[in-house]
């Protein structure tokens, strides 16, 4: 991602963003996503909500992909 392309999805509105998170009674921290406009995600952590990290959906698919191969596997 060139540094405009990062730029515009930084400078996307995302204050009325939808959060989704699996549902886990355990645990009051989750991982939270948006989905946003032209296939880009936002992630953020339900305990620190203001840090908020963008990916385009390249990036995104490219994450999806490395986690079903086990690449943050910590075993």
């Amino acid at each position: 991602m060139d540094e405009h392309e990062k730029a515009e999805l930084y400078a996307m509105d995302i204050s009325g963003a939808e959060w989704l998170s699996a549902p886990d009674p355990t645990t009051e921290e989750r991982v939270e996503i948006a989905y946003l406009d032209g296939g880009a995600v936002a992630m953020r952590s339900s305990a620190d909500p203001d840090t908020v990290l963008r990916y385009t959906e390249a990036e995104w698919h490219a994450f999806v992909l490395g986690v079903r191969d086990g690449e943050f596997d910590l075993t």
